[in-house]
């Protein structure tokens, strides 16, 4: 992860996201013995290297156009406007072919199947490298060659349109799930499309924010349903839970703490981070009105799935087995510990970047973070006022923050009683439809695996055993017959021989006299 971050060009740091690849992978899987999880890493590691196609391709691309792959040297160079205008023809190709690395890599559509099923693997490998380093890679490369991407607004078009889509599209499953780890993996997969989205309307810096505050929450989220899950003796589903705040009251509050930040509450990092992405999209020239309303729904899905979390896992009713029940315990220090520092940084890291409108009201409290990147990621000026969407700021974080806070306790009341989304808006139809995932690994397995599958076989069965193996035996048995047949010459008698020898030179000599 270092060498991805730290690389000073494209093939280190691709070395690096090949090697956090390779860490997913081998991590996912690492109960090999089980099929299902054995499988899970190999859909990780082969959606990967489909990503990693299209990141390849951009590379080529932008080095038969550069002659460099060095990040400062990029950079510098589209500071020429002549090199400027000699690569704006291929810089949309450019920029989607990387764009698509990122869609593998940070599990946007339609390359996000891999992120759920990697939740086989162990809740700290979910918590570090499912949450919050190698899953957002994606988002740090599009903002680190940031001036490549803005010399493409079909580009930036295309990846806000892809984010928003992906951010609702999830949150919308994550609705019913119903096991606590696939709807924090639902959920993140919704929180990197709205990184996408920030990045696709040019806010970066904005973006970058939203990681760092997504890592802080999500981590904590993720290893605290690993200490639920270890409470309850392996047990994942949330339907099997509840009433579990009394039992394991250091878990209960840290999530709780988690849960209030991803959702947006006032003012927990979440809260900063979401509303400036959610402002980007109506302030900056680049934002567009209906993404900024997509946002606003995804972030009201959010609270609602993540109250429901909580609802359904620490209050209401107890569900739990006798069994369950008789063993429940709170974690050991070793666990709570770092749920403990993960809270704090929870709640408190979104002050590293106050927005300037609240800043002021601060006493001038600086935008840390905006300061720190501006070197490598400049900032783009947020009006008070937004251009796609005349709203200002305090409107937009006020609205944002009620809406957040009312989801969020809807989630909560609605579940405590109740398990179930048919339970409260009833028919079975849409339920079935978010708990199956819109069928996508189905329509993924109909027309994808299920062919390859077919002509695996068919190259197994008809190409390579009676096309290859045929030729091979084939050419063998003739060499043997072939074999067999002069062996029939070699008599050992030197008579014999002696007539075979006049034979040839009668042959030689009629030739001879025939041509001659």
């Amino acid at each position: 992860m270092l060498l991805l971050v730290m690389g000073a060009n494209l093939p280190l740091l691709f070395f690096g996201w090949e090697g956090v690849g390779l860490c997913s992978y081998l991590l996912i899987g690492f109960w090999y013995t089980d099929t299902e999880k054995a499988n899970a890493g190999k859909k990780a590691f082969i959606v990967n290297r489909i990503g990693d196609l299209g990141f390849l391709i951009g590379m080529f691309l932008l080095f038969r156009e550069l002659g460099t792959l060095d990040l400062y040297e990029i950079n510098s160079a589209l500071a020429n406007p002549e090199i400027v205008a000699s690569l704006m023809p291929s810089a949309t190709l450019i920029c989607l072919s990387l764009f698509v690395g990122a869609t593998g890599k940070s599990a946007q559509i339609p390359l996000y199947v891999w992120l759920p099923d990697a939740m086989s693997g162990p809740t700290p490998v979910s918590a570090l490298i499912h949450a919050a380093t190698m899953v957002t890679a994606g988002v740090y490369m599009i903002a680190r060659l940031n001036p490549l991407f803005d010399l493409s607004p079909v580009a930036l078009s295309v990846i806000a349109h892809t984010g928003a889509l992906t951010a609702v599209f999830a949150g919308s499953i994550a609705v019913a799930q119903t096991d606590i780890k696939k709807v924090l993996a639902y959920s993140t997969v919704s929180q990197l499309g709205f990184m996408f989205l920030a990045c696709g309307v040019g806010a970066y810096q904005t973006a970058v924010f939203h990681l760092m505050t997504h890592a802080f929450f999500k981590a904590l989220l993720f290893l605290g349903s690993g200490s639920v899950i270890h409470a309850c003796s392996g047990e994942q589903d949330m339907t099997k839970m509840g009433g579990l705040k009394k039992y394991l009251p250091h878990t209960h509050i840290t999530m709780l703490i988690g849960s209030l930040a991803i959702s947006g509450i006032p003012f927990f990092s979440g809260f900063f981070s979401k509303d400036e992405i959610l402002y980007s999209a109506i302030a900056l020239p680049n934002g567009v009105s209906y993404l900024f309303i997509v946002g606003v729904i995804t972030a009201a899905l959010t609270a609602f799935y993540t109250g429901r979390m909580m609802s359904l896992t620490f209050y209401g009713n107890e569900r739990m087995s006798h069994d369950v029940k008789h063993h429940l315990h709170e974690s050991p220090a070793l666990m709570t510990g770092p749920l403990y520092v993960l809270a704090g940084l929870a709640a408190l890291g979104g002050f590293l970047g106050v927005p300037h409108l609240m800043g002021d009201y601060m006493g001038h409290m600086p935008h840390v973070l905006s300061t720190w990147l501006d070197g490598v990621v400049p900032a783009r000026h947020l009006p008070l006022v937004g251009v796609k969407i005349p709203l200002h700021e305090g409107v937009v974080m006020i609205g944002s923050s009620v809406i957040a806070g009312l989801f969020f306790w809807l989630g909560i009341k609605l579940f405590k009683t109740k398990m179930f989304l048919t339970e409260i808006i009833g028919g079975e139809g849409w339920h079935k439809v978010l708990s199956n995932k819109y069928y996508i690994d189905e329509l993924y397995q109909f027309i994808v695996v299920n062919p390859i599958r077919k002509i695996s076989e068919f190259s197994g069965m008809v190409i390579d055993k009676l096309v290859v193996d045929g030729a091979v035996n084939g050419i063998g048995r003739g060499v043997r017959k072939v074999g067999s047949g002069l062996r029939l010459i070699q008599t050992g008698d030197i008579q014999t021989y002696g007539l075979y020898m006049l034979g040839g030179l009668v042959l030689v000599l009629f030739f001879i006299f025939k041509l001659g």
